[in-house]
């Protein structure tokens, strides 16, 4: 598998690729500054020619930049599943997408490209998580959620059942969401208000 970004969240996927015995072949970056990272060389910016056969994925926490980077380059993309998360056997996931340690996802959902699922987050049945989100840790999506694209639900923050949410959204840590929110809103507390 490849990476493309040096960053801390670029360490738990590979903590999760070596719970998976999954050898990590090569790690981008940008910055000409970083020659090591995590005792993995670097290897310079994204080359469309250098392990062309391996899939790839976008090791940076950022929901726009993982989008911009997805959008510009020509690998076929993997998926990391940490082996310690439950997901139902029926579950449709897309490329790209990552699942962290102890996360649950439920029957009947769905979970987009280039997502990100992080530790101990829980998504019940029938919610839908949209491209290039971010369910932080221990976040929690009661059944039948909509998040949009490039969402980031905050840690511990819970949205009740049947809730949507629009694209590009933000929701602070440990907010409690109780009614629907639109495109590009920034919400926080409990229940939430909007910010901005």
């Amino acid at each position: 598998m490849l990476l493309y970004g040096a960053s801390g969240h670029a360490k738990v996927i590979c903590s999760c690729l070596e719970a998976c015995e999954i050898k990590i072949t090569g790690l981008f970056d940008d910055d000409p500054k970083v020659l090591y990272w995590d005792s993995h060389p670097i290897m310079g910016k994204y080359d469309p020619k250098v392990y062309q056969v391996s899939p790839l994925i976008i090791s940076i926490g950022n929901n726009l930049i993982r989008k911009r980077i997805s959008e510009s380059i020509s690998h076929s993309f993997g998926k990391v599943i940490h082996p310690s998360a439950i997901l139902d056997r029926t579950l449709a996931i897309g490329e790209g997408t990552v699942i962290f340690h102890s996360a649950i996802i439920q029957r009947g959902s769905k979970i987009g490209k280039h997502v990100i699922v992080n530790t101990g987050a829980t998504i019940d049945h029938d919610c839908f998580v949209s491209d290039y989100a971010h369910i932080s840790p221990n976040a929690t999506l009661c059944g039948n959620v909509h998040i949009g694209e490039g969402t980031h639900v905050g840690a511990g923050a819970v949205v009740i059942q049947g809730i949507k949410i629009g694209k590009e959204v933000i929701v602070g840590a440990g907010s409690v969401v109780i009614r629907d929110i639109p495109d590009y809103a920034i919400v926080a507390g409990n229940p939430t208000k909007r910010i901005k």
